[in-house]
């Protein structure tokens, strides 16, 4: 079986054929917004690599950068940093697919003389936990809040990646803020229905888009690419839909006259 497996690496060339994983419909917008942001940072050093099975099925993806260009609030000088691996069908999970595109990783950070590769964590939705990394040797080096770093790395010397505090920069969002960065397709989606919502409830919601990776790992979360605020206060730190910020606006409002 796999023998039968093969590991496409998506460029500028060939994006259109092969698509982003995520997104696979090239006449989607989403799919375009992430292709702008794909080939700008491609120019950077970021890799994604698609796994296949042999009918050309895509199975699962990882997406890395060079750690000092990564959209995370990290701070890993010459280490390679994961951004996404993700296996799509719960029947491809536990065959070691995962662990086939964490190495590709590898691979290129020992080709490029990286000290390691590191990873961010969490437990629930939109990153992947930390179980199939420590199967892949790699250990905990950071905690915060719903976040864990994790790093393996071949360069005892080397000091172990830091997360950047990103609470410091949560107090100057005053008012109604959405940040958001195109490294995820579904983003823009979620930004036009928070918008209307936001029109929808007569509060001003100032959307700024992330446009570089110094601006993601400034960012005021954890995530880095999407960030929801009022009034110096974290509420999200990824991809909501209408219906969640309703609800986050009626709390955040209650008790103020359009809710009495």
């Amino acid at each position: 079986m796999m023998d039968s497996l093969k590991i496409m690496e998506v460029t500028p060339e060939n994006v259109q054929r092969e698509t982003l994983f995520c997104v696979k419909d090239i006449t989607n917008p989403a799919f375009e917004s992430k292709r702008k942001w794909f080939e700008k940072r491609h120019a950077e050093g970021l890799k994604l690599k698609i796994l296949k099975n042999g009918d050309d099925q895509m199975i699962g993806f990882v997406e890395y950068t060079h750690a000092e260009n990564a959209w995370r609030p990290v701070d890993a000088d010459n280490y390679m940093f994961i951004h996404c691996m993700y296996v799509y069908s719960k029947k491809d999970r536990n065959k070691g697919y995962g662990s086939m595109l964490i190495k590709e990783a590898e691979k290129e950070a020992k080709y490029q003389n990286k000290s390691g590769v590191c990873v961010m964590t969490s437990k629930g939705s939109w990153l992947a936990e930390k179980s199939i990394f420590e199967k892949n040797g790699f250990g905990q080096v950071d905690r915060k809040g719903r976040f864990e770093l994790l790093s393996k790395k071949w360069k005892a010397l080397a000091p172990d990646p830091k997360f950047l505090d990103w609470t410091v920069q949560q107090e100057k969002y005053q008012g109604w803020h959405l940040l958001y960065a195109d490294q995820c397709p579904w983003h823009e989606k979620s930004v036009e229905a928070l918008l209307h919502m936001a029109m929808d409830f007569d509060i001003h919601l100032k959307v700024t888009k992330i446009k570089t990776a110094k601006e993601a790992k400034n960012a005021p979360s954890g995530y880095g690419v999407f960030n929801l605020l009022y009034d110096g206060k974290l509420l999200e730190d990824h991809y909501i839909s209408a219906t969640r910020f309703r609800n986050i606006l009626k709390k955040e409002l209650k008790g103020k006259e359009r809710f009495e």
